[in-house]
């Protein structure tokens, strides 16, 4: 079965002659990424955060920060401060919690995304709303097309039946119409479940690029296998095949390179 992420695909896919051409990755094992734990959290870090720092893993195009975070049962990651940037968070398993210094506040559960627009200033925290289960989520930074934006919060729940066999968007760019919350910037977010034997694709346009990570599963990309926690940066115009092996959960980011 082969399924087509929605409104990702041009009229004239990338092409040399008559030949599609895949988009150029570079691939990022599970083993090479950052593993961090305070023993109250676990954590994940794929691009240079906090005490980690590695001058070739700076981020990609607008996207600056990529995280997959486990919180342990009734943990909180205190209130602390943020300036122009657009922090997004996808709920992968368990239930996460979220208050700030503007009064918001509320529980999403798996396959739910956030987006906080922290602009002016904000002060944000993220709890385990559980006291018995750990929960995960992925908290990614992209970069405003503009600074000083006033602080907001968009969210959407999404369940799984929505994601599955095929690409979702659940982040898209200001102005535009779709699913999902949107971003100030030109940057989209995909999320995809697959049954083995299923196939996706997305094309990056000229200029473009992004990360793909998986999140559990083992599928080929652009014929290369990987397996649960490993990552590729998109590094340009292009098209990534998705095939998966195994039962897979996967996470897309489009942005400007």
């Amino acid at each position: 079965m082969s399924v087509e992420s929605s409104g990702t695909r041009s009229d004239t896919p990338a092409a040399v002659g008559t030949e599609i051409r895949l988009a150029p990755l570079r691939i990022r094992r599970d083993r090479e990424i950052f593993a961090a734990d305070g023993g109250w959290f676990q954590a994940r870090w794929h691009f240079s955060f906090d005490q980690y720092y590695d001058p070739e893993n700076m981020g990609i195009g607008t996207l600056r920060v990529f995280n997959h975070d486990t919180l342990m049962p009734g943990a909180v990651w205190p209130m602390h401060p943020h300036r122009d940037i657009e922090g997004i968070t996808y709920v992968v398993a368990g239930t996460f919690e979220h208050a700030d210094s503007a009064g918001n506040g509320g529980v999403l559960y798996p396959g739910a995304v956030q987006r906080v627009t922290l602009g002016s200033g904000l002060m944000h925290s993220e709890r385990n709303h559980s006291k018995t289960e750990p929960m995960q989520f992925i908290q990614m930074w992209i970069l405003p097309s503009r600074r000083g934006l006033a602080p907001s919060i968009e969210q959407w729940q999404f369940t799984a039946e929505d994601r599955h066999d095929r690409l979702l968007q659940i982040l898209r760019p200001e102005g535009t119409e779709g699913s999902g919350v949107t971003v100030h910037q030109d940057a989209s977010m995909y999320v995809s479940q697959l049954d083995p034997g299923v196939a996706v694709e997305h094309e990056f346009r000229a200029g473009r690029g992004g990360y793909f990570y998986l999140i559990f599963g083992a599928i080929d990309l652009n014929g290369e296998r990987l397996t649960t926690g490993d990552a590729a940066k998109g590094l340009g115009r292009g098209l990534l095949r998705v095939s998966a092996q195994e039962r897979s959960h996967l996470l897309l980011i489009d942005t400007p390179l």
